[in-house]
């Protein structure tokens, strides 16, 4: 890449050969018209050929490149592996299955692009109607709900991929896993606006999914606890002046 990219998109992927290929077109019709972007795949540790077909599709596109984990580390860990080596200061994430569609991204980069302030921190994305199983709309209804009400984020829907944010802002905030569902709450202990923006949902049409509602909810109650932890500890400073 000859030009430095304005922005980089890092998408987590595991066993979606079957996304790979439209993942990368759709990135590319959506992200084009912005200007000089990077898209960065990380593979989790997959063993299904999507190695393969991201490694052919890397060889052959210059805005394009792919890392692999050895082996599964998680969605959260994959998405900071991504932004760690991106070269742009602006990053945005979407899911590997293509339930989030790439042409919503402009939505959350053009306004951060053009944000002038510093203030922004981060543009969350929320799903205005969620294409999914009956009892996972339940279970996420539930969940969203809980989360709401003991972190006061102001935020219907946390769990969807797309995201766009600083990449200084996300390397500083405490890293764990499943960190993707608590970003609009963390983003604010630092001091920084939130962006809700609506966007649309798709069906799943291949592979299968990582999560489950049991093990969300063995992971969430904990991370819940956590975050509330970490959100009243935090003391943020006011600066009155500097000298020198």
């Amino acid at each position: 890449m000859t030009t430095s990219p304005r922005f980089t998109i890092v998408v987590p992927m595991r066993n979606e050969v079957a996304c790979v290929a439209d993942m990368v077109a759709e990135v590319g019709a959506a992200c084009g018209p912005l200007g000089p972007f990077e898209l960065i795949i990380v593979d989790d540790g997959s063993d299904d050929g999507t190695t393969e077909a991201l490694r052919d599709l890397a060889a052959a596109t210059p805005w394009f490149r792919t890392i692999r984990h050895q082996a599964s580390c998680g969605q959260s860990a994959a998405v900071l592996t991504g932004v760690r080596a991106a070269a742009a200061p602006i990053c945005a994430t979407l899911d590997g299955d293509l339930q989030n569609p790439p042409a919503e991204l402009p939505k959350l980069l053009t306004p951060l692009l053009d944000d002038s302030t510093g203030r922004v921190g981060l543009f969350a994305v929320q799903r205005r109607v969620r294409m999914d199983t009956a009892s996972k709309r339940i279970a996420s209804r539930l969940a969203n709900a809980l989360r709401r009400r003991i972190l006061h984020d102001d935020t219907r829907d946390t769990g969807c991929g797309l995201k766009g944010f600083r990449r200084d802002v996300f390397l500083a905030l405490p890293f764990f896993d499943h960190i993707h569902r608590y970003l609009p709450a963390l983003v604010r202990r630092e001091g920084y606006a939130v962006v809700l923006v609506d966007v649309e949902d798709r069906e799943r049409t291949s592979g299968t999914s990582k999560y489950t509602n049991l093990n969300r909810a063995i992971v969430g109650a904990s991370d819940l606890i956590g975050v509330w932890w970490l959100m009243r500890r935090r003391k943020l400073p006011r600066i009155e002046r500097t000298d020198g």
